[in-house]
């Protein structure tokens, strides 16, 4: 299906121009079945030949939460705990183990299986584009976002990820944000300075 038809100013307001990354949290629960609307649209992001390496890993409890707090850096300590959910998006280094399941051609799964550099280079670029459609999922309904690198990510998989399939690449802070807590917006390139034209 194509097509050409816009979405609205509201829309694009709610995915991008008006959502501020959050850097604090009203006390308001995320119910699970909204964190499973919020993948079920995510999923359907565009990544080469269907691999969905993206992995989930929803930090749902203060409990779960405070494993987390020794890999943050000093900046991301309190948020995290005040976050009615973190989201580790993580890489799975076997995603071609489904490519049976989610690709038409059967020889693919052997094709990624033979060749881990072209296994790691796909895993690692279309698992942070499925953080990236996480993301505008959530905006789409009606969650704040605060994306978080200042982590030592070795920490989070020695923690969470100690058999090596999956590698965490960075961290999603999720719930409704607390306007009190935003910091100003900060300046965006324009397109002049970002973008070539051959």
């Amino acid at each position: 299906m194509t097509t050409d038809t816009k979405i609205n100013q509201a829309s694009l307001d709610q995915l991008f121009f008006k959502a501020r990354t959050a850097n604090g949290f009203i006390d308001k629960a995320v119910p699970m079945a909204l964190l499973q609307e919020v993948y079920d649209i995510a999923r359907m992001g565009a990544t080469s030949m269907n691999t969905q390496p993206t992995r989930y890993v929803f930090l749902n409890s203060p409990e779960s939460r405070a494993r987390l707090i020794p890999a943050l850096s000093p900046g991301n300590v309190e948020k995290t705990k005040v976050a009615p959910v973190t989201v580790i998006v993580a890489t799975d280094s076997q995603f071609f183990e489904h490519m049976p399941q989610v690709w038409h051609v059967p020889t693919a799964k052997d094709m990624f299986a033979g060749n881990a550099p072209l296994a790691q280079g796909t895993a690692t670029r279309n698992g942070t584009l499925g953080g990236a459609y996480f993301m505008i999922a959530a905006r789409a309904v009606g969650l704040d976002c605060g994306p978080m690198s200042g982590v030592d990510l070795a920490k989070v998989n020695a923690e969470f990820f100690p058999d090596g399939r999956f590698t965490a690449n960075f961290l999603i802070n999720l719930g409704y944000g607390d306007d009190s807590k935003l910091f100003d917006r900060n300046p965006r390139l324009s397109f002049e300075q970002a973008c070539t034209v051959l």
